[in-house]
């Protein structure tokens, strides 16, 4: 019992057809969700949303780094305060005291909310657009998010020309995203607006380029999803995102608003994210077809739900959406186990037609199911290999992430790596098992992580279900109707052709070649579907072992000169740099100092200053991870001053730079919990801490912006001693004695002790 699913001798012409309308439908669904829109000119009517209107906006505070508390960051919040008065809004800037707690870290910084308010004329509630002003410290932050902000102005603008909105409009520019949403935490904790709820609209970037993705909702989201999808004029996402991004430790300001209650929508463009959060993430790297695209979804959102009856858009369900050949698909999600039991029937179904009709044998599907096992974990495996092999090759990857350059060419080997292992499962089996038993038992493993889906992560089930169901059906009918068996099986081909490929694409941009696997996984579902469809190329005996091994060494060819023409083309240089570490530690009790990079192999840049892993001469508790270290002129500064007593577990102390420094950061040998901070002129905030951080001291507390006064801060720890090194950090170290410039082809990484002045002192209590 080893016969085809396609059992018909059919033209070798209808096979290519077929291939090629399987490769159409691909084509049309990856580059259509690939799409962005038109940037619009200056001279766009009046009421639509103007990328190059938005990019002038952008040009007036986004041009340098705008850290929280720099004199940058207070530039941008004076000059975005004058903008939206200008516009006629109602604007106040929230001043308070941001808490966040993470595994053994306090996190807590002064922020400066931009808070404008456009009343409604009958509202129902408040429409909150949210976006953040703050960057990271290397780069002008252009994108990340200065575009969003620069698209709310150009949006409050283009809302004003046509006439004010049933609802009140509420803009949130929060301060400190970046340090660990302090500011909209702040917001929500505080502000009286927050107790009022109302639906937030929040937008991001995490690269320059690309379509904007609604990524994110609340709980419950139907309405929501039904408003985005009508509203939206080119809508892109979809609910898999949501399901992925709800198990990421990422978070935007919209987690913050969603665990108060909020309701709302979070979008984000994803691509060209080798330059996220570096000095390449300037206004000339955007592309001002993401910048259209985010504007125009932004100004159609705050219109629907600017008029909406917000009282009406909670839900007790969510919708699963995806796109298909530009449509967006939508069913509840009291549909996901039913599809999902659906498409395993049809399999069973499939599957007792094939035995009836002798072409298969039960133990030779579930041999076929079982030994799907391997390609499927040699896929994943390959993918994880390739990029361990280009950061042996190219250690300059390692701090990228698996955010590269030129991500294409490697994200085409991964699909080449795993045709590789496909073939090396299928061709050898072909004819031991049967083509339709392997097509069979192919087709289970996307109909079981359907159902794995349903029950665990029910908004990502269309991703295997979808192709399970339409696979599974396609080879029902081929079966009971053989004469028009290419029909049914290419249809079910096409519909996998709709979902697999772009999810996968976005899966690749989302988590990078780091986690490769994950995008291995879903191409070689996508390659089990097309199992029959491929046998219409191979003879109907079986191969001789040299076809066999030439079949298979050309696949491997072909993914090896991928991962290699990957590597030539993905080279450094000044468009496109290398990423390093480094910063200055000067241990004031010792009055010795030292640089610190944190480079797995040090660039020829870095090796002018660091050349041992030797850490004895870094304070107690600087160190977090493997380090290299290399001698430093002191200078003639004094550390950050700490003061305080201890009763019980109580440790109770004041914090202040006596050079001034914005930043302190305290390590304690113990692991910490119930944290407190005061600033002068506002009220104390405290986070709950568990756990220990990872590579250093287990307990850490982190103020930004420390006021010159200094600040208070309380914090329980066990033991008879409690050891804390106190850390000041500057940005910059062009001021260090020895320091000089990285060249074109190298710039800053993105680990947040790098390019910092750090002067540590240690206390005991």
């Amino acid at each position: 019992m080893t016969g085809k699913l396609i059992n018909t001798r059919f033209p070798t012409a209808s096979g290519v057809a077929s291939a090629l309308a399987v490769l159409v439908v691909l084509a049309l669904s990856v580059l259509g969700d690939a799409s962005t829109q038109q940037p619009a000119p200056a001279s766009a009517p009046a009421g639509e949303f103007s990328a190059e209107r938005a990019v002038a906006e952008l040009g007036r505070f986004a041009t340098e780094p705008r850290p929280m508390g720099s004199p940058a960051s207070d530039r941008a919040k004076d000059h975005l305060v004058e903008r939206l008065r200008a516009e006629g809004l109602q604007v106040q800037v929230q001043q308070s005291v941001g808490a966040r707690s993470a595994t053994g870290l306090a996190t807590f910084g002064r922020v400066d909310n931009v808070v404008a308010t456009l009343p409604g004329t009958a509202s129902t509630g408040s429409v909150l657009l949210t976006a953040h002003y703050d960057s990271a410290a290397v780069g002008p932050g252009a994108s990340d998010d200065g575009s969003s902000v620069a698209a709310m102005l150009e949006t409050v603008r283009a809302l004003r020309v046509g006439g004010p909105l049933r609802n009140d409009l509420v803009l949130v520019i929060t301060d400190g995203e970046e340090e660990g949403l302090l500011g909209a935490n702040a917001f929500v904790r505080e502000h009286p607006l927050a107790r009022r709820g109302g639906v937030v609209l929040n937008w991001e970037a995490r690269g320059v380029d690309g379509p904007s993705l609604m990524f994110e909702t609340s709980k419950g989201n139907a309405r929501l999803v039904e408003t985005f999808t009508t509203a939206a004029a080119h809508p892109r996402g979809d609910s898999s995102m949501v399901a992925m991004y709800r198990v990421l430790p990422n978070n935007t300001d919209f987690t913050a608003f969603v665990q108060a209650g909020f309701t709302g929508l979070n979008s984000a463009y994803i691509e060209g994210s080798s330059l996220y959060h570096t000095a390449g993430d300037t206004i000339a790297n955007l592309a001002l077809g993401s910048l259209q695209h985010q504007g125009e979804n932004m100004l159609a959102l705050a219109r629907a739900f600017g008029g909406a009856d917000l009282a009406g858009l909670r839900s007790d369900h969510d919708l699963i959406y995806f796109r298909a050949l530009g449509m967006t698909i939508t069913y509840p999600d009291a549909l996901v186990w039913p599809l999902a039991g659906l498409a395993a029937l049809l399999l069973v179904g499939a599957v007792a037609v094939a035995r009836y009709r002798r072409l298969v044998s039960l133990p030779g599907v579930l041999s076929s199911a079982l030994s799907a096992l391997l390609p499927i974990g040699a896929s994943v495996v390959l993918a994880q290999a390739m990029w361990s092999l280009m950061v042996a090759v190219r250690p300059g990857y390692d701090l990228m992430g698996g955010l590269v350059h030129r991500p294409l060419i490697f994200q085409a080997a991964i699909v080449a790596l795993t045709g590789f292992a496909l073939l090396c499962w299928y061709l050898p089996l072909r004819n031991r098992l049967g083509r339709a038993a392997l097509a069979l038992g192919g087709l289970a493993w996307p109909t079981a992580l359907g159902i794995a889906c349903a029950a665990l992560a029910p908004a990502a089930s269309f991703v295997f279900t979808v192709p399970a169901l339409a696979g599974a059906l396609g080879a029902l009918i081929a079966l009971m109707f053989p004469r028009w068996a290419l029909v049914p099986v290419t249809a079910g081909a096409m519909v996998s052709a709709m979902v697999l490929p772009a999810v996968t694409r976005n899966v690749f941009h989302g988590v990078g070649l780091a986690l490769g696997g994950a995008g291995a996984l879903l191409a070689i579902m996508f390659g089990l579907v097309l199992l029959p469809i491929g046998e219409l190329f191979f003879p109907d005996r079986a191969l001789r072992r040299r076809t066999v091994a030439v079949v298979l060494l050309s696949a491997f060819a072909v993914a090896c000169a991928s991962v290699g023409g990957g590597l030539a083309a993905d080279g450094f240089d000044a468009q496109h740099p290398r990423r390093s570490h480094l910063a200055y530690v000067l241990d004031a009790d010792a009055n010795t100092a030292s640089w610190v990079s944190a480079e797995d192999e040090p660039t020829d840049w870095t090796k002018q200053f660091v050349g041992t892993r030797n850490t004895d001469r870094l304070p107690a508790g600087y160190a977090r991870g493997d380090l290299w270290t290399g001698p430093a002129q002191p200078l003639d500064v004094d550390g950050p001053r700490v003061t305080g007593s201890r009763a019980g577990d109580t440790v109770t102390l004041h914090v202040s730079s006596s050079r001034g420094a914005a930043d302190l950061v305290l390590r304690v040998d113990r692991p910490i919990t119930d944290v407190t901070a005061r600033a002068p002129g506002s009220a104390p905030v405290s986070v709950q801490v568990s756990g220990t951080r990872a590579g250093t001291w287990p307990g850490e507390i982190r103020f930004r912006d420390l006021p010159p006064e200094g600040a208070d801060i309380t914090f329980r720890a066990r033991g008879n001693q409690v050891q804390v090194t106190a850390i000041d950090e500057t940005h910059g170290l062009n001021v260090v004695p020895g320091f000089r410039p990285r060249p074109p082809d190298v710039e800053a990484g993105t680990r947040e002790d790098g390019d910092r002045i750090a002067v540590t002192r240690t206390y005991r209590f």
